[in-house]
């Protein structure tokens, strides 16, 4: 039976972690949920605390909660300490609240499984922080320090190296918990913490958040047994460290008012709805996005598409630029911005390599006049770009039709793949990765839309890359099974000439590449999910279809209903 005041408990938890709701507080105060919502109904009558709406794709909507200027003062009364000692040591200044509800999203799934946490060792402490590598660091009640971290979807190969090299040169927890955004970053990372000086475990964000307990969604980088977070919780080391993170030097009194005003730029996080964020996080992957492709992928209605980034619009997060008579969409810096503070991402790197500014503004938009680096290459190849974002809208339209889901699309600076051969580092650069799923099966693929490679030599060294890749045990690290190369064409004669020659190059190489190719007309007149892909000879059989050794499941579904049904 717990003695006290919940409503100075439910004080002190939002001083050391703002922007909790009350199911958290229950699972982490310890106090009944009818306590929690009794004593947060008279803290917000009293104008104590402030909620804060907030959804995301993976947390229902709920209400969180902040201290008001009147709820710290209050709780510096009640603990005996000055106000301003509070504002030094613990995240409840205005400064330290507008980069949390920037983060908002991220935060919601890291509370959810501190809550998890809690509910094996409880009671529990957490400290949150700004600016170290670590999110979150939990304190069970054996003293063991737990530390947690969040692997942003627009994270790059870059910003995360630097990151886990932060974590692993940092101070020594008894395990570290992270998150990760999708099955081939999950896997990315496991790689990377196999040297790792301290009990590491990975699970996907999306199960994370739904999993109790007993759920097996954990796994250690270097074993693919699942775990559970018990499990897993079990194995940590006996390190107690509990990093301190310096103070913010200027610090001011939470702003009352800032919630109920003209919204500004570190509340859009938490005023955007679930649907709208996913129309940001597509335009920002794919900038100079078409309109009807963006509602092709999201399967909404043009107008249904309006409503979703008229709020988005008009706080300019979204730029919406005639360029050769179409109107296309591309995240504005302030959109950008947005994706950059929920992910921990450098906001100034952000934009420098996809800002769609316009270097003069009084010029007319197009590749030369745009800053962004990577925008700007984008734009020069309009053609191309709009032809890959064209064949992923009509893959997601006809995937939908026909009762699969596409799972996973990821732009280029994603889709990209780096592998060791022949003692150097290589990569593959496709223009896009995606995911279907079946009947609880997934197939990974890459996407190469050519439209330059119609010479022999051209075409060649196209393959090249993948057939050095292929050759490596990579494919089945990056993904857990071998991803197919889906190769579209502009010409069907190069189209032809292109099977051709992969054919020669795999008989060159002894390397076979699950390789399928088709032509633009033939996407247009059938669509992708028809059997329009023709492929090489295979080295096995010699005839005019694909087999490889322990792929004949995939060939069964694919002779029956897959979306790359083989051309005989």
């Amino acid at each position: 039976m717990r003695t006290g005041d919940p409503a100075v408990s439910i004080l002190s938890w939002l001083s050391q972690v703002p922007l909790l709701d009350r199911l958290e507080l229950a699972a982490l105060s310890g106090w009944s949920r009818s306590a929690v919502y009794r004593a947060v109904e008279s803290l917000e009558g009293e104008r104590l605390v402030q909620p804060v709406a907030h959804a995301s794709d993976l947390i229902p909507p709920t209400r969180r909660y902040t201290l008001t200027a009147a709820g710290l003062r209050r709780l510096a009364e009640s603990e005996g300490i000055n106000a301003e000692r509070l504002l030094h040591e613990r995240p409840v200044s205005e400064q330290v609240r507008r980069l949390f509800l920037g983060r908002i999203d991220a935060l919601a799934v890291l509370y959810r499984l501190c809550c998890t946490v809690a509910d094996i060792a409880f009671p529990i402490q957490i400290r949150c922080y700004r600016a170290l590598p670590v999110d979150l660091c939990l304190r069970l009640a054996d003293g063991r320090t737990i530390a947690l971290v969040r692997l942003g979807r627009i994270n790059e190969r870059r910003s995360l190296a630097r990151r886990l090299t932060r974590l692993r040169d940092g101070p020594a927890f008894a395990a570290v918990l992270l998150l990760a955004p999708d099955e081939t970053r999950l896997r990315d990372t496991a790689r990377r913490l196999w040297s790792f000086p301290q009990p590491c475990f990975l699970a996907l964000e999306r199960d994370a958040v739904k999993a109790g307990p007993d759920s097996l969604t954990w796994r250690a980088p270097s074993a693919e047994v699942a775990l559970s977070l018990r499990e897993a919780l079990g194995l940590a080391g006996p390190h107690k460290a509990y990093p301190a993170e310096r103070p913010l030097v200027r610090v001011s009194v939470p702003a009352d008012e800032g919630l109920a005003c003209k919204p500004a730029d570190w509340m859009w996080s938490a005023l955007l709805g679930p649907s709208e964020k996913r129309c940001l996080d597509l335009i920002g992957d794919w900038p100079w996005l078409r309109l009807d492709h963006l509602a092709t992928l999201l399967g909404v209605s043009g107008a249904r598409l309006r409503q979703l980034f008229r709020r988005a619009g008009d706080w300019g997060l979204i730029v919406r630029a005639d360029v050769v008579g179409r109107f296309r969409l591309a995240l504005s810096d302030r959109g950008l911005a947005l994706l950059a503070r929920r992910d921990r991402v450098s906001v100034g790197e952000l934009r420098k390599r996809c800002s769609p500014e316009l270097i003069d503004r009084a010029a007319v938009i197009s590749w030369r006049n745009v800053k962004g680096i990577r925008s700007r290459q984008l734009l020069r190849n309009l053609a191309h770009t709009e032809a890959a974002h064209g064949f992923l809208a009509m893959l997601a339209e006809h995937a939908r039709a026909d009762g699969w889901e596409l799972m996973q699309i990821d732009p280029p600076q994603r889709a990209s793949r780096y592998f060791r051969f022949d003692d150097q580092l290589r990569s593959i650069q496709p223009d896009a990765f995606g995911v279907l799923r079946r009947d609880g099966r997934d197939y990974p693929f890459f996407l190469e839309w050519e439209r330059r490679a119609i010479r022999p030599s051209t075409m060649a060294r196209r393959l090249a890359p993948y057939l050095r890749y292929y050759a490596t045990s990579q494919p089945l690290e990056d993904h857990g099974v071998l991803p197919l190369v889906l190769v579209a064409f502009d010409d069907g004669l190069a189209k032809d000439h292109f099977v051709r020659i992969a054919g020669e190059q795999m008989t060159r190489s002894a390397i076979e590449l699950p390789l399928f190719v088709t032509s633009q007309h033939l996407l247009a007149s059938r669509g992708p999910l028809e059997p329009i892909w023709g492929m090489p000879p295979s080295l096995n059989s010699g005839s005019n279809s694909y087999e490889r050794a322990g792929q004949s499941d995939l060939l069964g579904l694919t002779a029956r209903a897959s979306p790359l049904a083989l051309r005989r």
